[in-house]
């Protein structure tokens, strides 16, 4: 990929002040769209349908809730009225039905009103849980400190592994037996937690404990992939590569490899890189790989526009439906890579991802985006019924007019305090 391909010039779209309010639109109409997921103060975010009905069959999940939270924490800390009280509805449920006082650590979920689920604690939930509690300190909420001391014990005392380096990914409830199996979701949001911990926090042990995630998933094993990240692994560190063979689609454990985790990796590598007082030179070239790599496998891999959502591992096409999150997380990784290198080539990819939203993604009928395409790009619900969550989306419309930051919030907090304009 260079340059050359594109043979436009004209100002980076990021810089643009009309192209800035579109994204603050559009973010706006995301906010608007999740108020219906938060009907009860405490009880917790609601899985939406596709019109954007609470639907209450799901059940309240723990991700979702604290995705909300992180998000309207974030929407406060950019002065949108409303936003403060809708973050603290999350809070509640997190200090409240979604917490297990018994054991301690977050219920997965509450599929019908009090009777919390006697799942599995996982990595993957309680990273969220951080990330919220993280973003509603530095939102300043109500009870956001205690609930980050507490996310803190957690994630250290119970899946945090110093030997290894990594998070364990999930325990029965009274913390008696790990899984076996690692998984590389967890690993990644991990990073984002921690890194969003550090800012929160300012204790700087968060962010180096990110860095050695990033070093074994990505610096050593995607690296010797020829940088595609595998997503499976035994509990020790090995590769698994047959993992759910029999259940390709999974929406969090896929068989084979997801290119849009791999630009989710590289846009944290380059918030890592930003955090760290003394970064090593190896993450800004390994954001740029896993971002060549994943772009060659994934998009248009079956002849029609988007991201395919998995590929085996010759990147041949295993499931095709389209995700929102994998086109959310490529204009990021591209907005982060144009603001670390210059290079006109993530302007390109930005453009052209943008416009593929709003042909295909953007649901401007009933809100939000769809969260599933077919591989024709008409909408679709085979992995993902309704829309969840607005977290992928929203900061899609954020993080590209932030500087390169540790998180989000710390990013919009420092711009609010005099740095760059958020």
């Amino acid at each position: 990929m260079n340059a050359s391909h594109h043979g436009s010039r004209d100002p980076s779209w990021v810089a643009l002040a009309a192209h800035r309010a579109w994204l603050d639109a559009e973010g706006g109409r995301l906010l608007r769209f999740g108020t219906a997921a938060a009907p009860a103060a405490g009880a917790g975010f609601a899985w939406l349908d596709a019109s954007g009905t609470p639907d209450p069959a799901p059940g309240v999940h723990l991700w979702i809730t604290a995705r909300m939270a992180h998000v309207y924490a974030l929407a406060h800390l950019r002065g949108r009225p409303g936003a403060g009280p809708l973050a603290d509805r999350g809070l509640a449920a997190l200090d409240g039905p979604l917490r297990d006082a018994e054991h301690g650590g977050w219920y997965p979920a509450i599929p019908e009103p009090g009777k919390p689920s006697d799942g599995r604690k996982t990595a993957y939930g309680h990273a969220f849980v951080l990330l919220a509690a993280a973003s509603l300190t530095v939102a300043g909420r109500a009870g956001a400190k205690a609930l980050l001391a507490d996310a803190c014990d957690v994630m250290e005392s119970r899946f945090w592994d110093d030997r290894r380096g990594w998070v364990r990914e999930s325990w029965d409830r009274a913390w008696q037996e790990p899984e076996a199996y690692l998984g590389a979701n967890a690993n990644m949001h991990a990073v984002e937690a921690f890194l969003a911990a550090a800012d929160a926090t300012g204790d700087g042990v968060w962010r180096d404990r990110a860095l050695r995630i990033a070093e074994f998933f990505v610096d050593h094993v995607a690296r010797s992939q020829w940088w595609r990240v595998p997503e499976h692994f035994s509990a020790d560190g090995h590769i698994v590569p047959e993992y759910h063979d029999a259940n390709r689609a999974d929406p969090f454990r896929p068989y084979g490899t997801t290119p849009g985790h791999a630009l989710e990796w590289a846009r944290l590598l380059l918030n890592l890189e930003a955090a760290l007082p003394d970064p090593p030179n190896w993450l800004a070239e390994a954001a740029r790989w896993l971002f060549v790599v994943a772009v060659g496998a994934g998009w248009d891999a079956d002849g029609q526009p988007g991201f395919v959502y998995t590929v085996d591992h010759d990147d041949r096409p295993v499931v095709r439906a389209r995700m929102h999150w994998v086109i959310a997380e490529a204009i990021c990784s591209a907005a982060a890579l144009h603001r670390r290198t210059g290079d006109l080539v993530y302007e390109h990819w930005y453009r052209t991802w943008w416009d593929y939203c709003a042909q295909y993604v953007i649901d401007e009928h009933d809100g939000s985006w769809h969260h599933e395409l077919d591989a024709d790009n008409r909408p679709a619900s085979t992995v993902w019924a309704g829309k969840p969550d607005i977290y992928h989306a929203y900061q899609a419309t954020l993080l590209p007019q932030l500087p390169l930051a540790g998180s989000a919030a710390g990013a919009v907090r420092d711009a609010a305090s005099g740095g760059e304009a958020a």
